[in-house]
């Protein structure tokens, strides 16, 4: 999310259209239901509220997306002052309207001038008061949630940064020892280690982009398992089953990588014999869903950045797909496993609609 970003929802969308019909047909019949008038029948009342607020609804909310890019240049409490007007004026507009047509010769003829308001009730007035009343209760509630959000991303982000403040010198030092060793054994491998070791930190700490494609996920993920690779030798093994999984999906970045590095860490490390680890990937029904499995150490994980790297992914998934992404993770018999679901998204303007 742009720190730019008006905190209003934008409603270009059609998902944001359809919000609004849907909240004013029930303004509909909750006001319509509330009040009893025996010169007008229920059905009747309904038909014509719904028709007025069906008018204010749309109308503002076209004229709400229009003025949207001038918006995001104003401060916040231009920017709300500039809202309110906006929906007082369609609410005049729409409540003349109303009045003016009921006074026409043709609604006079077709005998439902009854049905409309009169100069003398003081519509535009009301409503007006009524529009300003509860534009301002909505902008509040809009703008709380958009502030909690944004400080929910703001920690996220940090955590990231942390993730990778504590993956770099771990990580750092053990491949570094490894590219010492080969310098004498295999110089050709040393450079290829170099390389990967360059191309891994470049993508950790020049990548800033909230979003990555899911290959560039994956080809991180695979760079780091090659230089771990060089360490561990034989006694690690990962088997990789993802030919399913669309490339061009978008994902959070340092999503894999730190699942893969705890499934080294407390998976092949701490045995001697070392063992396997799986990635499975599948795209079903429009979800992405990912499984890490590694063997399970004989004592429950205790480093702090299992923990770090799991509620961070967790985070960061539930804040991109709004609460349509899945983790979990625990041990069943001798498997630790970290299963993620997504959605499968191409676009960033799909994830915000």
């Amino acid at each position: 999310m742009s720190q730019r970003a008006f905190y209003l929802p934008d409603l270009c969308s059609p998902r944001a259209a359809l919000g609004v019909v849907v909240i004013v047909e029930l303004t509909a019949v909750l006001l319509a239901l509330a009040r009893t008038n025996a010169a007008v029948g229920f059905w009747t009342d309904l038909a014509r509220t719904s028709t007025f607020l069906l008018w204010v609804g749309l109308l503002g909310a076209s004229l709400l997306c229009a003025i949207r890019p001038r918006l995001e240049r104003l401060t916040v409490a231009r920017g709300s002052a500039l809202v309110v007007l906006a929906v007082c004026a369609v609410v005049a507009v729409v409540s003349e309207g109303a009045v003016v047509a009921g006074r026409s010769r043709l609604m006079e003829a077709t005998g439902v001038a009854a049905l409309f308001p009169g100069p003398e009730d003081s519509f535009l007035l009301r409503n007006v008061v009524i529009a300003l009343v509860v534009t301002a209760v909505a902008l509040r509630y809009y703008y709380v949630s958009h502030e909690w959000r944004r400080n929910v991303e703001m920690q996220a982000r940090a955590r990231v940064h942390a993730l990778q403040a504590r993956i770099r010198p771990h990580f750092l030092f053990n491949s570094m020892n490894t590219i010492a060793a080969l310098t004498r054994t295999d110089p050709r491998c040393a450079e290829q280690a170099v390389q990967d070791l360059a191309d891994l930190f470049r993508a950790s700490l020049n990548e800033r982009r909230e979003t990555i494609l899911l290959e560039e996920e994956l080809e991180i993920a695979h760079t780091y398992e090659r230089m771990e690779q060089l360490r561990l030798g034989e006694r690690l093994e990962v088997r990789w089953s993802i030919d399913d999984l669309p490339p061009r999906a978008l994902v959070p970045s340092l999503t894999l990588q730190p699942l893969l590095e705890n499934a080294i860490y407390h998976g092949i490390e701490p045995r001697p014999e070392g063992g396997t680890i799986t990635v499975t990937g599948e795209l079903s029904g429009g979800q992405i869903t990912i499984v890490v499995r590694n063997p399970a150490a004989d004592l429950e994980p205790t480093r702090e950045g299992n923990r770090l790297a799991l509620a961070n992914i967790r985070e960061r998934l539930a804040l991109l797909y709004q609460g349509r992404a899945l983790v979990k993770a625990g041990r069943f018999d001798d498997e630790y496993i970290v299963t993620l679901r997504f959605p499968h998204v191409e676009s960033a303007a799909r994830l915000i609609a």
